[in-house]
């Protein structure tokens, strides 16, 4: 299975086609050779290493919440199994 994750470009260096992303506070270097005319502050799905494709503020906040949600409920099923 691939999982791409939502990243906001905080820097770009369009010479070598190469961003920063923040990834909730972690900042990592990507290839924005698959997206046409990326920009800081654009969002963008991160997949190793790559920006994969381009998307808006809100689908990105639905995207991360969800992910939110899915670390609960984890930690919830974790701490269920140590009481039993």
């Amino acid at each position: 299975m691939c999982l791409a994750v939502p990243a906001r470009i905080i820097s770009l260096d369009a010479s070598t086609e190469m961003a920063v992303v923040n990834l909730s506070g972690i900042h990592k270097e990507v290839s924005t050779v698959l997206i046409d005319d990326a920009a800081i502050g654009d969002y963008v799905l991160i997949h190793v290493g790559y920006a994969l494709h381009k998307l808006s503020e809100e689908e990105a906040y639905r995207t991360l919440a969800m992910f939110d949600e899915l670390a609960q409920m984890n930690e919830a099923e974790e701490t269920l199994d140590e009481i039993v």
